[in-house]
C-alpha cells in the first residue's frame, strides 16, 4: 500500500497561476497584434494566382480582392489577361472609349451598395447603353484617370444577362467602411 503526502505551499501556487496567467495574456497580445499588424506577411497575392499568358476570371467571390490587390500593385499585374462580367457604368467625364465595367459592392447590413469596378477601354464602347450586362477580356494596362490607375484594354466584348450573384462584397476582414451614408 502506498501513502502519498501531499502538501500544497499557497506560495508556490500563486506562483505558478500569476506565471500561467502572464503567458495567457502575452499569447492573446501577440495574436492580437498580429491580426492588427501582420495580416499581410503570410498573405498571398491575388498576382500568385494568376498566370502569365492565359486568362484569368474574376468571379463574384474574388472580384473585390482582385480589384483591390491590382489597385494596390498595379506594377505586378500590368499585362496580365483577365475576363469578368459585369455592367456598363459612365460617369460625364469619361470620353466615348471608356466605361466602368462595374458590380454593386454591398457595404452594409441594409444593403446600401456601391459601384466598383475597372474602368476599360475599347473602340466599341458606344455600342453598349448603360447598365447593360457585358462579359470582357482583356490585358492589364497603367492608365490615367485623376492619377494613376488600372485600365483593361478590352480585346474581346459581347453582351450578357444579368448573373444571379450580381453583387459582390468587401475585399476581406480588413476592409473598413469609410461612412455608413453615401
Amino acid at each position: 500500500m502506498f501513502i502519498y503526502n501531499f502538501k500544497l505551499n499557497g506560495n508556490k501556487l500563486l506562483k505558478y497561476i500569476v506565471t500561467f496567467l502572464c503567458v495567457i495574456i502575452l499569447i492573446l497580445c501577440g495574436f492580437s497584434i498580429y491580426k492588427i499588424f501582420g495580416n499581410g506577411i503570410f498573405k498571398s497575392h491575388v498576382n500568385d494566382e494568376f498566370k502569365k499568358g492565359s486568362i484569368n476570371e474574376i468571379n463574384s467571390r474574388n472580384y473585390t480582392n482582385v480589384l483591390d490587390e491590382v489597385h494596390n500593385n498595379l506594377d505586378l499585374y500590368v499585362g496580365q489577361k483577365i475576363k469578368y462580367s459585369g455592367f456598363v457604368y459612365r460617369i460625364y467625364d469619361f470620353s466615348d472609349d471608356q466605361f466602368v465595367l462595374g458590380r454593386n459592392m454591398i457595404i452594409s447590413s441594409d444593403f446600401q451598395t456601391v459601384v466598383v469596378g475597372f474602368l476599360c477601354q475599347t473602340n466599341l464602347a458606344k455600342n453598349f447603353t448603360d447598365n447593360s450586362w457585358v462579359e470582357i477580356e482583356g490585358e492589364i494596362t497603367k492608365g490615367d484617370y485623376h492619377g494613376e490607375i488600372p485600365v483593361i484594354k478590352i480585346t474581346n466584348i459581347k453582351q450578357v444577362n444579368k448573373p444571379n450573384d450580381e453583387y459582390v462584397y468587401p475585399p476581406d476582414e480588413t476592409y473598413v467602411p469609410t461612412s455608413t451614408i453615401l
